[in-house]
């Protein structure tokens, strides 16, 4: 069985190349902002591919995650002199207080119940006026109004909810809405802002606000660094996505066989094209 048949849907996996590939990689771009020569934790870090890659800024990076067979692999797969993989649950973190400047925290809030003993937890490994950067479902647009039960996430939140948690443990706190989308971009290096266009061919409207099923948050007891709008360009991924279906296409039954009875047609129209 390959490992995207095995796969669950729920631990992101550099074999996976979809939507929320982008989603992912859009996140740690952020956190990469802020990595610069910064000791960073990637809390519930999976297999390892955002730890690795805040290691090509940071001066050092612990990958944390509870499952110990997953950390196991992140050692194997990214050996880097400055990433240190250990088995940790994000609710008690196997760290010393005041630790790291940066804490990235992505798509593990909703895992679990006790959600202020976790961010508490956090606090307390950051060192004063270090930087979280988290992620989370958004309750009401990832859940209710799809009628969707994700088995894998314990308690979820809404958009109030995750901006008061966080604001009850962290002295400055904002929080942003991300979404995917199918875009087209035109920029220009000495433009600013970013116009959002939205629309069909009846009608289109301008920076009206599009549904989110994702929110994204700085929180610190520090004034927060300006986060600007941002957009992450997938076209590689797509890319990379339509040749792995173009390959496993090719290696079905039912494409082989059409394959196999086309062949003798199509040496016949080359020797006649001769």
């Amino acid at each position: 069985m390959s490992k995207q048949a095995e796969w669950t849907g729920e631990r992101m996996e550099t074999f996976v190349l979809n939507e929320l590939t982008i989603e992912h990689l859009h996140r740690y771009a952020l956190a990469l902002e802020f990595a610069d020569g910064k000791k960073v934790l990637d809390i519930a870090c999976g297999e390892g591919y955002g730890s690795n890659l805040l290691a090509t800024k940071a001066t050092h990076v612990s990958g944390m995650d509870i499952d110990k067979s997953t950390i196991e692999k992140a050692k194997a797969k990214y050996d880097k002199k400055n990433i240190s993989f250990t088995v940790s649950a994000a609710e008690k973190i196997s760290a010393n207080d005041n630790e790291f400047d940066l804490v990235a925290c992505f798509e593990t809030l909703e895992h679990l119940s006790d959600h202020t003993s976790m961010l508490k937890e956090i606090k307390r490994v950051l060192k004063p006026g270090g930087l979280l950067i988290i992620s989370t479902p958004d309750k009401k647009l990832y859940a209710d109004q799809r009628g969707y039960k994700n088995p894998f996430h314990a308690k979820e939140l809404y958009y109030d909810d995750f901006d008061a948690l966080l604001q009850s443990v962290f002295n400055h706190v904002k929080t942003y809405k991300q979404q995917t989308t199918h875009s087209s971009l035109i920029n220009s290096a000495k433009s600013t802002g970013l116009d959002i266009y939205t629309g069909d061919f009846d009608k289109i409207e301008k920076n009206k606000t599009a549904p989110a099923l994702y929110l994204i948050a700085l929180a610190s007891d520090a004034e927060l660094p300006p986060l600007p709008n941002s957009l992450f360009a997938g076209n590689s991924i797509v890319e990379q996505m339509l040749t792995e279906k173009e390959k496993m296409v090719k290696t079905t039954f039912t494409y082989k066989l059409g394959h196999f009875l086309l062949f003798p047609l199509k040496l016949i129209r080359k020797l006649i094209k001769k």
